[in-house]
């Protein structure tokens, strides 16, 4: 069995991006990852989410990348998709400002939860650039070896999809998303939602609106970015581990 047949990575990712898990870097990742968990960390988010946003959103599905660093580091947070929360966790901060964006943008008022599943599975690829963090620790794990697949992820998207929309807010993502042609694809670049920065250009950015607009152009339906109350959302395994 090769190290690709032991990738759980959604089919069609695996196709275009597992090769990827032979490079050496990744190597080192996984014995990273293997000495950090023996040595009693907790790591976020749950194994069997590590990959959901490539579960959420297939290769061929994507339509919109949203790109996030790295997941959220308290207990119960980090469940596999940038900007979000699992049901019933306190909204952080910086999706609040994303969701006031959307309410100024387009009329639409926030939820009362912060799982943004529903996004993914109609095409947004919630993306972040280093895919685990340990309790309490921001940043843990960045320069371990996630950079180059999340980079080697949106060079492919660039290179075999056209007529996406990448979201870059902060100059982390900004500088992440040189790689993308932009003859091929639109981007849309602002601060990033943090309270800190929020002010100075994220909001009244119109970056929800401007996707939809994008889409529709090239005849595919835009992102329905309402979502469902916390009681209506539906049942997913994506939120099970």
């Amino acid at each position: 069995m090769t190290e690709n047949d032991r990738i759980k990575l959604e089919p069609s990712w695996k196709q275009h991006v597992g090769d990827w898990f032979a490079q050496p870097e990744m190597q080192s990742l996984s014995t990273f990852l293997r000495e950090r968990k023996a040595a009693g960390a907790r790591i976020y988010p749950p194994g069997p989410q590590i990959f959901s946003a490539f579960q959420a959103t297939p290769f061929e599905a994507v339509k919109v990348v949203m790109l996030g660093q790295d997941p959220y580091h308290g207990p119960g947070q980090a469940h596999g998709l940038c900007f979000s929360v699992r049901p019933g966790v306190p909204v952080p901060p910086s999706l609040l400002n994303i969701y006031k964006e959307i309410q100024a943008d387009l009329g639409i008022a926030p939820p009362d939860h912060g799982c943004l599943l529903p996004w993914a599975h109609q095409g947004v690829l919630l993306l972040n650039a280093v895919l685990t963090v340990e309790d309490g620790r921001a940043g843990a794990h960045q320069r371990k070896g996630w950079e180059g697949f999340t980079d080697h992820v949106i060079q492919t998207l660039s290179r075999e999809r056209e007529g996406l929309v990448f979201l870059l807010w902060g100059a982390y993502a900004q500088a992440k998303g040189k790689v993308i042609d932009t003859r091929r694809h639109r981007v849309l670049r602002a601060p990033h939602p943090s309270p800190l920065s929020a002010h100075r250009g994220f909001l009244g950015c119109g970056h929800f609106s401007a996707a939809n607009r994008y889409l529709q152009e090239r005849g595919k339906a835009g992102i329905d970015w309402r979502l469902p109350s916390r009681a209506a959302l539906p049942a997913d395994p994506l939120l099970d581990a």
